[in-house]
């Protein structure tokens, strides 16, 4: 089963949740699906693992990035740039937003109002169960209701991010897996797909999902750590063999 994702398509999440890993690698999964696929890093709050540090292997793989400029790379300031307005007015395949954390992060939502009106927007929720405020039903639900009320735009669908980092095992992933799929069902919101390691993959048993996998080939590391190479014959696309 394939992600079912194009157009504008919005991650947002609680700090912690993994958001811009996932859009990093939701970019290079559709890209090599055949997609022309953009992405804004419009991460304005958290200097840290934004998606602007994985740019060079992204625009080798030929996914466009549009990032503050140059000298505002490090700074913590509200930067929006009109090429920001522009992609989204003029959306290629995929046109990806990833967003601050929290519903602090997902203000900048609401200033570009504007061009969003009128368009047809997934706009998805990054969860994982493992992190503080997202481990109930109820956390999940106050932090989407939050993040609705800062952005103003609706949220319409869960992404299943579980992990412990470098302790994730695949019964971790099984037990977010169904817990994400829980809470599909109490908010009503389709369960767009789960991502899992390429170190876990080879133990998945992908009867377990029904829903699609995102391998994650991580390029948020710690310094002391390298960032898996994205180089576009890695890996097919996500699948879920059901």
């Amino acid at each position: 089963m394939e992600i079912d994702l194009h157009g504008i398509v919005v991650i947002v999440g609680n700090y912690g949740s993994g958001k811009t890993e996932v859009s990093i690698n939701l970019a290079v999964n559709q890209k090599r699906a055949g997609m022309d696929v953009r992405i804004a890093d419009l991460d304005l709050v958290n200097p840290y693992f934004r998606t602007r540090e994985a740019r060079n292997p992204l625009s080798t793989l030929g996914i466009d990035m549009v990032l503050p400029p140059e000298k505002y790379m490090q700074a913590d300031l509200p930067i929006l740039t009109p090429a920001i307005a522009g992609m989204i007015r003029q959306p290629t395949e995929m046109t990806l937003l990833d967003v601050g954390g929290d519903d602090v992060g997902a203000t900048v939502l609401a200033s570009l109002a504007e061009p969003l009106r009128g368009k047809n927007i997934r706009m998805l929720q990054v969860v994982n169960p493992f992190r503080p405020f997202t481990d109930t039903v109820q956390g999940c639900l106050k932090i989407r209701d939050e993040i609705e009320k800062a952005s103003k735009m609706t949220i319409n669908g869960i992404i299943g991010n579980t992990n412990l980092i470098d302790e994730t095992t695949m019964t971790d992933i099984y037990e977010g897996y169904d817990f994400v799929h829980a809470l599909s069902e109490a908010s009503g919101l389709p369960l767009e797909f789960v991502t899992i390691t390429t170190e876990l993959f080879p133990e998945a048993d992908m009867k377990r999902f029904s829903c699609p996998v995102l391998p994650i080939e991580r390029q948020l590391v710690p310094p002391w750590k390298k960032a898996a190479n994205l180089g576009p014959a890695l890996l097919k696309p996500a699948y879920n063999n059901i």
